[in-house]
């Protein structure tokens, strides 16, 4: 690996590994959310993070799914399309002994073609100007991936024009920092 790929460093700010400094691939596409949107996304989730399951779609740094994890997280699965990403990802949990956080290499929509395990947080961070949020939102709607409840956390471009949400979807909290738009939606079943 050239020390261009691995250049990059950034740091968990909670949990058990908070001050850990991890190393993502610099490769295109790739936005480690800022420390002050964790920081705010992980309060948020503070009620329910603990134990829960999480799943990181398009994983790129893996930053949410570890600070999940060193938050608490019960079981985390990182999924990221890029081979580089996904082998600096599982150096990364090596170094850190991240038993619970397993990595997976692929498209998100293929994962979510496969096995259906539920979840209870989704963090969707997909590059932006692809397209990819609204189908791969789609899929965890109608494929059973979520619990009831569940949460959903998406980052976005701050200038992308309105998400059309699953009709079980109710946004929670949203925010803007910089260049970016940032909001935690909440799924329960409507025949409750």
């Amino acid at each position: 690996m050239s020390s261009r790929s691995i250049r990059n460093q950034l740091r968990i700010i909670g949990g058990t590994w908070r001050g850990r400094k991890i190393r993502f691939a610099d490769i295109p596409g790739i936005r480690p959310t800022p420390d002050r949107v964790r920081e705010t996304l992980f309060n948020w989730l503070a009620p329910v993070i603990r134990g829960s399951r999480c799943l990181d779609l398009f994983a790129g740094s893996g930053v949410l799914g570890l600070e999940a994890a060193s938050r608490g997280a019960g079981d985390v699965v990182m999924v990221d399309a890029s081979r580089e990403a996904v082998s600096l990802l599982r150096e990364q949990v090596s170094v850190l002994q991240a038993h619970r956080v397993q990595v997976i290499q692929g498209l998100a929509e293929k994962y979510l073609g496969g096995a259906v395990t539920p979840f209870d947080i989704v963090f969707l961070d997909p590059p932006f100007g692809k397209g990819l949020l609204e189908p791969v939102m789609q899929q965890l709607a109608t494929g059973g991936w979520l619990t009831d409840p569940a949460w959903i956390y998406i980052e976005a471009e701050r200038n992308q024009e309105l998400l059309h949400y699953p009709d079980d979807w109710q946004e929670y909290r949203s925010r803007v920092a910089g260049q970016v738009s940032y909001r935690l939606l909440h799924f329960t079943a409507r025949d409750r």
